[in-house]
């Protein structure tokens, strides 16, 4: 699941993408890799990687957010600091990237600093979302992306869920779902994620992918119960 330097992970809006990503990178800190996570989503003022701040440091994984220039409006500037992870190759690198076409825009600038490193784009999909819940929903969405970010998506994750109603059943629906577009698409999928409480379940089943990604909820809304 880790082979890769850098990790870009993107998905449309309620995907639960930033909450992957910030469990991926927890999940490399965990392995003794020297990590650091970078918050691209433009997009989404909830959900973001800011969110998870404190869980990630305490982890010692070097967290790069967006700068705001003292307004309350969401235009935010990328760090002048991330070109220094793609020079330090001693870091595995998660980038937590906005969904549809001007969200992945934000990652294209550095197209050539990705393509020329050993990176992998993971497509996160929810299969309970209306612009995701059918194999060709998501086959536009896969193309809506692509041309935005100018790099192909190289594998997908399942995180088919319900929040807090979210059954095996969901997970294992979207399973289905997810194996066709890998079939008709040839990209792969990497593993399916899900809240640790629900998806550890799941081992016995049949998931496509071998990988399961085991998360903590670490994405909180402000009026969410901690």
């Amino acid at each position: 699941m880790f082979e890769k330097r850098i990790n870009i992970f993107t998905g449309h809006f309620g995907s639960g993408k930033t909450e992957v990503a910030v469990n991926y990178a927890l999940k490399l800190a965990e392995a003794d890799y020297k990590t650091a996570i970078v918050d691209f989503d433009i997009i989404n003022p909830y959900f973001r990687t800011a969110d998870a701040k404190e869980a990630l440091e305490k982890n010692n994984i070097r967290v790069l957010l967006p700068k705001f220039a003292n307004t309350n409006v969401d235009i935010p500037a990328i760090p002048a600091e991330v070109y220094s992870l793609f020079q330090d190759k001693t870091y595995k690198v998660v980038l937590d990237v906005g969904g549809e076409d001007l969200g992945a825009k934000a990652v294209s600038r550095f197209k050539e600093e990705i393509i020329s490193d050993d990176y992998e784009m993971f497509f996160v999909i929810n299969t309970k979302r209306g612009m995701t819940d059918t194999p060709e929903k998501i086959y536009e969405m896969i193309a809506i992306i692509e041309e935005g970010a100018n790099i192909k998506i190289t594998k997908l994750v399942n995180n088919s869920n319900l929040l807090e109603e979210t059954t095996p059943e969901i997970i294992l629906h979207g399973n289905d779902i997810i194996s066709e577009v890998s079939r008709k698409t040839g990209i792969p999928i990497a593993f399916t994620a899900g809240m640790e409480e629900l998806i550890n379940g799941l081992n016995s089943y049949h998931l496509s992918g071998s990988e399961i990604l085991s998360m903590k909820k670490q994405i909180f809304l402000p009026w969410d119960k901690k």
